[in-house]
């Protein structure tokens, strides 16, 4: 059972389209260049799947990460809730990213050290020390 299952959460999970994401971002693929393109792609799929499905609202789980743009990411979510005609919510999650980390540890979640992207996963590798 998924965490979402267990929560008593539905859960719906978007095809998975590499090739527009790494069209979108040719010759961008430096941070925060890059990383504003896929927010922007991401927040606007949501959004779209929100008002497709009858929510009134969406939001992101970037907003809980301490590195992230908060800014950044709180105006293209207000962006791309104009246009599809749906609230985004938003709000400071930060104070709470130590402890639901340490929380999700404790239950056995993984916690990925990257966004998702294959640039970010070569940038933490080359920080760590693992890949030249």
């Amino acid at each position: 059972m998924d965490l979402g299952s267990s929560l008593g959460l539905e859960v719906f999970y978007p095809d998975y389209h590499p090739q527009e994401y790494f069209n979108a971002v040719n010759l961008e693929e430096e941070a925060p260049g890059r990383c504003s393109i896929c927010w922007s792609m991401r927040l606007k799929d949501t959004a779209k799947q929100a008002k497709e499905k009858g929510f009134d609202c969406f939001s992101t789980t970037l907003l809980v990460s301490p590195y992230q743009d908060q800014e950044l990411l709180v105006k293209l979510g207000l962006e791309a809730a104009e246009r599809e005609g749906v609230r985004f919510h938003h709000e400071d999650f930060r104070p709470g990213f130590r402890k639901a980390h340490d929380e999700a540890k404790l239950k056995g979640i993984y916690c990925q050290k990257y966004c998702g992207c294959i640039y970010s996963e070569m940038e933490r590798c080359r920080k760590s020390g693992k890949h030249s």
